[in-house]
């Protein structure tokens, strides 16, 4: 079998993420601590802003809310806005700058797109692009760098997502019938990105909660057979509660961004072990460009 772009432009995430530090100084109009902050994104990019805003807030930089561009409630008042788009050109997007006279910043991976020419200032991270119409690298990337900005010294992240290159993709991921990924805090955007990994690329029957909301509802759908995969720290009492379902555990040491790395070589093994491409997922484009409103 050929090899995907998708599979390259996973294995070249830790690279990737040890760059970002050289963009990061030449950068501008990234949130100032003490910011209220709006971060804005459709799909993939939703679920980095979802793990940046709670990063963001958590770390005392200030108050940070996470909107998919469709619902961005254009009568609050941000300090700053931070919109995230692969292509530069997501509909959903652009209209959102254009209506906006907020501070904004847009982060992409094409420069000089209709978003940006709406945008107070342009970040792009170039070598993050992809072939592939599912986004992993330039996602993840994206997210390390704002994490970067944030203060972390993302030498062990990318330590970490060197290893989960080489860790083994159990079959029983592979082969499950289904799949829940949860997560706390920050990582519960890693966790609804893993979801929709799968769904893009495999076609799989995928949920993703809140961990601590497992037990309230989810639960009652593990059994032999499916996968309940933890992103960050396990919640007490859950392993046995999961255990005692008879459905995989799946948890890691690895910082949590790297550990979206291994679901990432998994979503590429479950899509070609259906036969499928993941490079060009069935009724997906690259963009969504949605038509001129008459």
């Amino acid at each position: 079998m050929t090899e995907s772009s998708t599979i390259r432009e996973v294995l070249s995430q830790p690279q990737l993420w040890a760059g970002v530090g050289a963009t990061l100084t030449t950068a501008e109009g990234l949130p100032a601590e003490g910011e209220r902050v709006a971060v804005v994104g459709c799909g993939t990019s939703w679920f980095m802003a979802q793990s940046y805003a709670a990063l963001r807030e958590s770390l005392g930089q200030g108050e940070t809310e996470a909107f998919t561009a469709s619902e961005f409630p254009a009568g609050r008042r941000y300090d700053r806005i931070v919109t995230i788009s692969r292509s530069g050109t997501t509909t959903e997007i652009v209209q959102l700058l254009q209506a906006s006279t907020t501070p904004s910043v847009l982060i992409t991976a094409v420069a000089g797109g209709p978003a940006a020419a709406n945008a107070d200032a342009e970040i792009v991270l170039a070598d993050a692009d992809e072939t592939s119409v599912v986004q992993t690298r330039f996602a993840t990337t994206t997210l390390a760098l704002l994490r970067a900005s944030l203060g972390t010294d993302l030498t062990g992240v990318v330590a970490d997502a060197t290893a989960a290159l080489d860790l083994p993709v159990e079959d029983a991921w592979v082969q499950a019938d289904q799949l829940t990924f949860l997560g706390t805090g920050w990582t519960i955007g890693l966790a609804h990105e893993a979801a929709l990994k799968l769904r893009e690329s495999s076609q799989s029957w995928t949920e993703s909660y809140v961990a601590m909301e497992y037990r309230h509802g989810p639960i009652s759908i593990a059994e032999p057979g499916r996968v309940v995969w933890v992103f960050g720290a396990v919640p007490a009492g859950l392993a046995e509660d999961v255990a005692a379902t008879g459905a995989t555990l799946v948890t890691s040491e690895l910082d949590p961004l790297a550990h979206l790395v291994l679901l990432h070589r998994t979503a590429v093994a479950r899509a070609e072990a259906r036969g499928l491409n993941p490079d060009t997922p069935r009724h997906l484009s690259r963009a969504v460009h949605l038509p001129a409103e008459d």
